[in-house]
């Protein structure tokens, strides 16, 4: 099974549907800023299971009970999934990871930074899949199987 993860759009939905299209992923997370930009995916394709929270620029784009860190299971595992800025971030990943390990999660996805990667940290993949609405729009897949995370990659628009 494989997960996309969006953050970061800005209201750029074109790129947001080349990479659903392109990756054809059984599940989309969208990691804020524009809150409204991943309830548009959601409806654009709701045979999609899809999860969202908000970013620092969503005050007034997301419903009053929209949750600013969700931890849920997405394809069988469990993730830690929030935009970032309450973490800080920015300043490094400390906080964010030590709260990511107390809920067991086996990833840890954030944006915020626009800066992509995704990394193995003693058993946690850390997950920033960068921003698709800016630098030439990036996302991260995540290939899951038997509640285990098997991969993770960064890919780009221009690879589309």
């Amino acid at each position: 099974m494989k997960i996309l993860v969006l953050s970061d759009s800005h209201s750029a939905l074109r790129p947001m549907r080349q990479f659903i299209d392109s990756v054809r992923p059984d599940a989309v997370v969208h990691l804020g800023d524009h809150f409204d930009d991943g309830a548009a995916m959601a409806e654009e394709y709701p045979q999609l299971r899809s999860y969202q929270v908000p970013g620092n620029c969503d005050k007034y784009r997301m419903p009053i009970w929209a949750p600013e860190t969700l931890v849920e299971k997405v394809c069988g595992v469990k993730l830690f999934m929030t935009h970032g800025h309450i973490h800080r971030v920015k300043s490094g990943l400390g906080a964010l990871i030590a709260d990511a390990r107390t809920t067991g999660a086996q990833g840890v996805l954030f944006g915020h930074t626009h800066e992509s990667y995704c990394r193995l940290e003693d058993g946690l993949w850390v997950v920033n899949p960068g921003s698709c609405g800016y630098g030439g729009g990036s996302a991260a897949v995540i290939d899951v199987s038997d509640g285990k995370i098997l991969d993770c990659r960064i890919i780009r628009q221009s690879d589309l």
